[in-house]
């Protein structure tokens, strides 16, 4: 579990914990003989055998072709179709070498196909456990429309450390469960700034949403990163 620095309505915060609720599945996939179905990871091609690298053996697109039909070079019979047990994920550069240290970027770019922003996702750190919490802010949206309004990706379950952390989030659970709604929560001074969970991770917003049963509270975080917007009409 993972510790999240989060404040009330009240603008009073505290340290408490959150993790994903992983829900096991009731069915089963089996094969036709009743086997269980496993996953595995076959081997498709290696860096050798691609295009920019046949060119650079044979010369031309044409006597690629030809060697193609002749030799079959595009194809390794003693590592195609390889299964794959456990595997590393590596970057490298234009010369397909190990690229020891990268900087990532997220790139948008316009209908045009032209480069609109960048932005660097290495320097970005998170802003979960930082001195200044995520802030509850005073917007709130019954749950009915919420759902129709934001497409939810991620959520987490906050979880009390201590008895002084059961009261501050029970009582967060139980104002939000008598308002049937969900409250939006956010990062900076403000609350107007997005959740990152990761150093370099994808934004989001956040929205709270609480359930209470006598003394018992769940309290969960929503994610999204995608808002519903009714469709324009057009006018003659």
């Amino acid at each position: 579990m993972r510790v999240i620095n989060i404040s009330n309505d009240r603008n009073r915060d505290a340290q408490i914990v959150f993790d994903a609720d992983v829900k096991t599945r009731s069915t089963r996939w089996v094969l036709p003989k009743g086997k269980e179905r496993t996953n595995v990871k076959l081997l498709k091609s290696a860096v050798y055998l691609e295009e920019e690298e046949l060119q650079k053996k044979y010369g031309e697109l044409t006597d690629v072709a030809e060697a193609l039909i002749k030799e079959d070079p595009e194809v390794d019979m003693e590592i195609i179709g390889k299964i794959l047990h456990k595997t590393h994920k590596l970057y490298v550069d234009k010369n397909n070498e190990i690229a020891y240290s990268i900087n990532l970027y997220q790139v948008i770019y316009n209908p045009d196909g032209t480069e609109k922003e960048r932005h660097d996702l290495n320097k970005v750190p998170a802003n979960i456990n930082i001195e200044l919490p995520l802030k509850w802010t005073d917007k709130m949206f019954p749950k009915d429309e919420a759902i129709r309004k934001f497409v939810f990706s991620r959520k987490y379950q906050l979880r009390h450390i201590n008895g002084v952390t059961f009261d501050f989030l029970y009582n967060m659970a139980k104002e939000l469960h008598e308002a049937k709604s969900v409250v939006l929560i956010g990062a900076g001074k403000k609350g107007n700034e997005p959740i990152l969970l990761t150093r370099g991770g994808e934004p989001y917003r956040g929205f709270l949403e609480g359930r209470i049963k006598d003394d018992m509270y769940s309290l969960i975080l929503h994610l999204t990163d995608i808002e519903l917007k009714p469709l324009g009409h057009e006018t003659e």
